[in-house]
C-alpha cells in the first residue's frame, strides 16, 4: 500500500486529507503531525497540478475533493475558485514541488512530532 494509514479507517482518513488539503489552500500553511504532513503533501501537489491545468474536467476532479469553504468573506471566494485564480497560475513555471514540510516541535500532551506544511512561495 503505498499511503500512511494514520490510524484511520479509508473514509475517516480520506475525510481527513480533504479537510486539511481545503485549509492549506485557504490559508496557505497548517501545522499537523509530521506524518500526517507528508501524506497531504503529495495530496495538494495532485491538486495544485490540477489548478495549473485549468481545464473544466481538472476543475470538477478538483471540485469533488476540495471542501466548499468561503474563504474570502468580502469577496465570497471558495478554497476552489482561490486554486484555480491564485494558486494555480502562481506556479505556472514551476514543473512540482508546491507544499514544503517544516518540523517544529513536539507536541506535549502525547510527544507526537509536529511539522508546518505551507505552500512555497
Amino acid at each position: 500500500m503505498w499511503n500512511r494509514k494514520l490510524g484511520r479507517k479509508a473514509d475517516h482518513r480520506k475525510a481527513l486529507l480533504r479537510n486539511m488539503a481545503t485549509s492549506v489552500i485557504a490559508y496557505g500553511q497548517i501545522e499537523t503531525t509530521e506524518m500526517k504532513a507528508k501524506e497531504l503533501r503529495s495530496v495538494v501537489d495532485e491538486l495544485i497540478t490540477l489548478a495549473k491545468r485549468g481545464d473544466l474536467h481538472a476543475r470538477r476532479q478538483a471540485a469533488s475533493f476540495v471542501r466548499d469553504v468561503v474563504v474570502n468573506e468580502e469577496t465570497g471566494q471558495t478554497a476552489l475558485q482561490k486554486l484555480f485564480e491564485e494558486i494555480g497560475p502562481a506556479y505556472a513555471d514551476r514543473k512540482g514541488g508546491y507544499t514544503r514540510v517544516v518540523k517544529t516541535r513536539v507536541r506535549r500532551g502525547d510527544a507526537a512530532p509536529m511539522a508546518i506544511i505551507e505552500l512555497v512561495k
